[in-house]
C-alpha cells in the first residue's frame, strides 16, 4: 500500500501564492494563522512558516505580531541575480575569453578600507589587478583586495590561470554580499586598460562578501564602455 505524499512548503507555498494571485485573499486581506494552515494542509505548523516565510522574502505578504498575516497592498518586486563568472559572460557572448593576472602583491590594508568592510587596522589583505579579454578586446578590469585572515589558502593559489573570482566562489563560501553600482568617468589609469579615453564613461560593480562575521573581499569591476547588465524580477 502506498503511502500518501506527504505536504511540503513548496506546496503551501504555491497554493497561497495561488489564492492571492486569484483575488481568494486580496490585497489587505489578513490569512490564516499558521494553525489554522496547517491543519488546512494536514502539515507541520513548522512547514507552513516556511513557506510564509519565503513569500513575505519575495514581498508579497508581511508578518507583524498581534496584527497577523496580511496580503502586502503593493506587493515588493526584487531583482535576483547570479554572481557572475566573467568568462562565462563572455563566452555566452560568442567571443573568445582571455585572462590576465596584472598585479598581485600582499600589502597592509588601507586605511580608507579598514572601516569600509570591517578590517581590523594593520591587517594585511591581498590586492589584486587582473584584465579580462573577449576576443583580445578589453571587456573587464578587476580590482580586488582578499582578507587574508579569512582566506589564508589564497596566498598559495595559482592565480594565473584561474581568476580571484572563480577561485574564490569555488573554493570559498559567503553568508552576504552587497553589491553597488555605479557609473564613472574614466581616469588616465582605467583609460589604459580599457582602451578608452579619459573621461569616458563607466559601468562600474562593487561588491562585498563576507562569511559569517568575517569579510571575505571587496571588488571593484569596471567594464569597457557599452557593457549592459540585464536582470529579471
Amino acid at each position: 500500500m502506498t503511502e500518501p505524499r506527504k505536504t511540503t512548503f513548496h506546496d503551501v507555498r504555491k497554493e497561497v501564492f495561488r489564492r492571492i494571485r486569484e483575488g481568494v485573499w486580496p490585497p489587505g486581506a489578513v490569512l490564516p494563522t499558521e494553525i489554522e494552515l496547517a491543519e488546512e494542509f494536514g502539515c507541520a505548523r513548522a512547514t507552513v512558516n516556511r513557506a510564509l516565510r519565503e513569500l513575505t522574502e519575495e514581498g508579497i505578504i508581511e508578518r507583524r505580531r498581534k496584527s497577523g498575516t496580511r496580503v502586502k497592498m503593493l506587493p515588493d518586486k526584487q531583482a535576483r541575480f547570479a554572481i557572475p563568472i566573467v568568462r562565462q559572460e563572455v563566452e555566452e557572448r560568442g567571443a573568445r575569453y582571455r585572462y590576465a593576472l596584472v598585479h598581485r602583491q600582499e600589502i597592509t590594508a588601507p586605511d580608507w578600507l579598514v572601516p569600509r568592510i570591517g578590517l581590523r587596522r594593520g591587517q594585511k589583505v591581498l590586492h589584486l589587478q587582473c584584465m579580462h579579454y573577449a576576443d583580445n578586446a578589453p571587456f573587464q578590469f578587476e580590482e580586488r583586495w582578499v582578507n587574508i585572515v579569512a582566506v589564508p589558502s589564497i596566498l598559495e593559489a595559482d592565480l594565473e590561470t584561474v581568476g580571484p573570482n572563480e577561485w574564490l566562489l569555488r573554493e570559498i563560501p559567503y553568508t552576504r554580499a552587497e553589491i553597488s553600482f555605479a557609473a564613472v568617468a574614466a581616469d588616465r589609469r582605467l583609460a589604459d586598460f580599457l582602451s578608452v579615453t579619459e573621461g569616458t564613461p563607466l559601468f562600474q560593480m562593487e561588491r562585498t562578501t563576507e562569511l559569517g562575521d568575517r569579510p571575505v573581499t571587496l571588488v571593484r569591476m569596471t567594464y569597457h564602455q557599452g557593457y549592459r547588465l540585464t536582470t529579471t524580477y
